[in-house]
């Protein structure tokens, strides 16, 4: 049967996917940022997955004010990047897995969840960004990617109990799929940062870190944070860490931590990084 393998969280800046593309990861302001993710560029292509369930918001650019999703799943077979007002990012098609995807759904309506159903969406840098920093800039993907977007943009986001629970049923859904497949799990923005009024440019690394620790060690009692203190502590962007405990929901109880980075600023904005391993997935690094 198909198995949740890992799961990975990174910040989806917009800024970072314009480096990538025009060839300034290497500069003194880009370097330690893109530092960060060299451990995770080797893990992955020694644990290629078969399937990224990727969990992004969409910046109203497939969505409009007009009509927002608060969780959209992609059944499609392939995703095309999305022009956010510049042009597409030169990026390849995103290859989709419409199979899994479609039993996701299933599933996840059964268990009680209401899923907007995209069999047509174009995709922008809150997923293409993540696969950058992955899977660097190759002729094609190298995994299948099913997106997620969750409503994080207009007010009221869901909470983050509701994404954590989210996330336990994804995992009972990809359990629930009879072909053998590893599947990770993909959160995506965050951390702290605020883009507009008094407190633009606002960041908070001591809140930033005691998330990373929370999220490893007390998933449960971190999904029971207000929608008014993510405000307050990580500002008006900072919701987008709701996304996060979708992934950890996904992992199960315990986890390995494998990797970690965090840095600031990468554009006004707290850049963070995770990869996890389940406790029950017997091929994490301490059983190998």
């Amino acid at each position: 049967m198909a198995r949740v393998t890992a799961g990975l969280t990174t910040s989806h800046i917009p800024a970072i996917g314009a480096a990538v593309d025009l060839g300034k990861t290497g500069e003194p302001y880009w370097q330690p940022v893109f530092a960060g993710y060299e451990w995770t560029k080797a893990w992955a292509a020694a644990e290629p997955p078969d399937v990224v369930i990727l969990i992004y918001n969409d910046h109203m650019t497939s969505f409009t004010p007009q009509i927002v999703p608060t969780f959209a799943l992609g059944c499609a077979d392939e995703f095309a990047p999305a022009d956010e007002g510049y042009g597409a990012r030169p990026v390849p098609v995103v290859p989709g897995h419409a199979d899994l995807a479609t039993h996701l759904a299933q599933s996840l309506i059964l268990d009680e969840f209401d899923l907007t159903l995209f069999f047509e969406l174009d995709v922008d840098h809150g997923l293409t960004v993540p696969l950058s920093l992955v899977y660097g800039q190759p002729e094609q993907w190298p995994v299948r990617v099913i997106p997620l977007a969750v409503n994080v943009v207009n007010y009221p986001p869901p909470t983050g109990n509701r994404c954590y629970r989210l996330g336990q049923a994804i995992r009972r859904a990809v359990h629930s799929y009879s072909e053998d497949l590893s599947v990770q799990v993909w959160s995506t923005g965050g951390m702290s940062h605020q883009l507009q009024g008094p407190r633009a440019g606002f960041i908070n690394s001591k809140f930033d870190n005691e998330f990373f620790d929370r999220l490893i060690a007390d998933p449960a009692d971190l999904a029971r944070l207000s929608h008014i203190e993510y405000l307050r502590e990580a500002g008006s962007e900072g919701i987008e860490l709701v996304d996060w405990l979708i992934m950890r929901g996904a992992l199960g109880g315990s986890v390995t931590e494998l990797h970690r980075h965090y840095h600031v600023p990468g554009s006004n904005t707290a850049v963070g990084h995770l990869v996890l391993a389940p406790a029950d997935f017997p091929g994490r690094p301490e059983e190998a």
